[in-house]
């Protein structure tokens, strides 16, 4: 059997075992999906709660859009892995709606006011969930490919900022409200003003996240229980230890801290209390102008994490099965609609619970659907159990979730894709913390445009790419593109090579070699397509970026069509020691090197009467500077003995850089 058979054959061995989201796989793979929907439930059940209260959101909310998020996927997307609910990434959208509605997220207690802004809230969910639903209908999912990464990742930093600024506070015991630099400033006098008993929950809270994940390096087997379990198991039982439950104040160093409810999740006091907490949207809401703002910030940044975290998942997924973003998009529409009327958060495919339902076995799309059952069996049964968990330590799983979200090392990723990209990052990050949400992704993409249109990408591709469809056999075609390729003109490039390959079952051939800009985010994106076709057992080829200058060595940098700097090495020198010097910067790493001979003088060559004429090589090498400054390390040994020899560096512009790599990293 040749090696392309084998391939097909093992790829059918996989495809025939390849569990399938309907009743068959149901009944085949239950008790994996039923375990798997079990240790997600662990992990989804203090995350619901708190994202619903940081939120201002009643705590039950989040749970209503995780059972909620099990029955939409299960009956409407084809996402097998991806788990739906709650995120972290909405709370500054969903704090930020309920504020400009008149809340105050619940500071100061539930009162009138923060109910009329919580059904304001539910009726621009509505709002919203319609958009996504008419989007996936219409098969418009491929839209959230429009946003540039770099603005994207400076966003979502900037939501991890903004989070830890609003849950420090909480988690220290402190009432605090304002903006987010405001908040940030801020710390040191929340650290003073700390009521001890609730920082000392929030603070090993925030310990035990941070720790956790290290010391499951260690002993493999703490990686089987999630770190909030942890966190519920020391947290409420502090909280015991401390009588939340019953008003009542303690005096240390002289002041008096008061403790009580306030302090804990606020949950129904009766089994099946939960059905008594249902809300219905005030559609009033939607007539005014302000609320448009937040239904498109819920549809946007919402359908982009939902597609965004699909994606990322069939990457992850064992058997290479293919999302389609469109009915997920649906689903989370669906979802977001149904939840919306009874008083839940918007909903996505949220990243953090689908890789641990990956991690822990689960199959079918029935593991979402076993871990909103078991969500809601907990919350129905026991939520006086529930009652007892501290909201400092919802807030120090938030702060720690803040902080993945704007982690340092996000920075240092960003640089070595490029300095352009770096600064789009920061100004995206900065522009949302002084502005808002809307306002600073569009800076960040206005950044973007400005860029391109520096780097000379002629206006009218900015957003139409020229691209060109032949056949090159019965099983492959090739796509010619034009000037330039980038975020922005990425949809109709992805929707051609889609059409011309995907939908015909033909590999594609994608000829940028008349290309001028390929741009970081296309990279990223041409990197998950070539993933697309892999799955479907096709081919994507991508030709033309060898000629390209990438703008650092990161495998995602963005290439361009430029002049490069690079180091010419000018090399004069005996005759008889020409080979071994080609010897020596040949292993140096030197690409080639061209020479010549000729004849001249040096300084000890020339008389007064008359001219020594000797007989020499010229050796002529291009080089990066690394390489350059090694063979110049290298000659100092030539020119300190009695051999001629003279070295000249100098910096040159070429075209194709790529040419002159090191032997081996071409």
């Amino acid at each position: 059997m040749n090696s392309s058979s084998q391939n097909e054959h093992t790829q059918n061995l996989i495809d025939s075992d390849k569990p399938v989201g309907d009743w068959a796989g149901f009944r085949r793979y239950w008790r994996a999906d039923m375990m798997s929907g079990f240790m997600v439930f662990l992990l989804a059940l203090p995350l619901c709660l708190g994202i619903s209260v940081a939120s201002g959101f009643p705590p039950i909310a989040g749970v209503f859009t995780a059972v909620i998020g099990a029955l939409a996927g299960m009956a409407f997307s084809n996402s097998e892995l991806t788990i739906k609910g709650p995120a972290a990434g909405l709370i500054v959208i969903l704090i930020g709606c309920i504020e400009s509605f008149g809340g105050d997220g619940m500071l100061g207690g539930w009162t009138a006011a923060d109910l009329s802004a919580y059904r304001a809230a539910l009726a621009v969910g509505v709002a919203a969930a319609v958009l996504q639903i008419g989007f996936g209908l219409v098969r418009a999912g491929i839209l959230g490919d429009f946003f540039p990464v770099a603005a994207i990742h400076g966003m979502l930093a900037a939501i991890g900022v903004i989070i830890i600024s609003k849950q420090i506070p909480v988690a220290l015991g402190v009432t605090a409200s304002g903006e987010p630099l405001e908040l940030l400033r801020e710390i040191p006098h929340f650290l003073l003003e700390a009521n001890p008993a609730i920082a000392l929950i929030g603070i090993l809270s925030i310990a035990i996240m941070f720790l956790w994940p290290i010391a499951s390096k260690f002993f493999l087997v703490l990686r089987y229980i999630p770190s909030p379990v942890v966190v519920l198991a020391v947290a409420i039982p502090l909280g015991i230890v401390f009588d939340l439950l019953h008003e009542h104040s303690y005096h240390l160093q002289n002041h008096e801290y008061k403790l009580g409810e306030q302090y804990l999740v606020s949950m129904p006091d009766r089994m099946f209390g939960i059905f008594s907490e249902i809300q219905t949207p005030d559609f009033r809401a939607v007539l005014e102008l302000k609320a448009w703002k937040w239904v498109a910030l819920f549809f946007i940044i919402g359908s982009l994490e939902s597609v965004l975290s699909a994606k990322a998942i069939d990457l992850l997924d064992p058997w290479k099965r293919r999302s389609n973003l469109d009915r997920d998009i649906l689903a989370v529409g669906v979802g977001n609609l149904a939840v919306g009327m009874i008083g839940g958060l918007p909903m996505i495919s949220e990243i953090v619970r689908s890789k641990s339902n990956i991690d822990n076995g689960g199959k079918t799309r029935f593991s979402n659907f076993w871990h909103g059952m078991f969500l809601l069996v907990c919350v129905t049964l026991i939520p006086t159990v529930l009652h007892l968990i501290p909201l400092a330590a919802l807030a120090g799983m938030l702060v720690y979730t803040g902080f993945r979200l704007a982690h340092p090392q996000e920075f240092i990723n960003v640089y070595r894709i490029g300095k352009e990209q770096l600064v789009i990052f920061v100004t995206t990050l900065i522009a949302v913390l002084a502005t808002d949400l809307l306002i600073g992704i569009a800076i960040g993409i206005g950044l973007k445009f400005f860029f391109h249109v520096v780097h000379g990408v002629p206006l009218r591709t900015l957003f139409y790419p020229e691209l060109k469809t032949e056949p090159v056999d019965g099983a492959t075609v090739r796509i010619l593109a034009g000037d330039s390729v980038i975020f922005s003109n990425w949809i109709p490039v992805r929707r051609q090579v889609e059409q011309a390959g995907l939908f015909q079952g033909k590999s594609v051939i994608l000829d940028l070699s008349k290309t001028r800009l390929v741009d970081h985010s296309v990279m990223e994106k041409l990197h998950s397509l070539e993933d697309d076709f892999k799955m479907q057992g096709l081919r994507l080829e991508l030709i033309g970026l060898d000629r390209m200058s990438p703008d650092t060595d990161h495998h995602l940098s963005t290439r361009s069509r430029r002049l490069t700097n690079i180091q010419r090495l000018t090399i004069v020198c005996e005759q008889e020691i020409e080979t071994s010097i080609v010897k020596k910067i040949l292993e140096l790493g030197a690409s080639g090197y061209t020479s010549a001979t000729c004849s001249g003088v040096g300084r000890h060559d020339v008389g007064v009467d008359n001219y020594n004429v000797q007989p020499r090589v010229r050796i002529e090498i291009i080089c990066p500077a690394d390489i350059a400054q090694e063979i110049l390390d290298e000659l100092e040994v030539y020119s300190s003995g009695k051999r001629f020899l003279t070295v000249c560096a100098e910096t040159v512009k070429v075209l194709h850089v790529h040419k002159f790599a090191p032997r081996g990293n071409s």
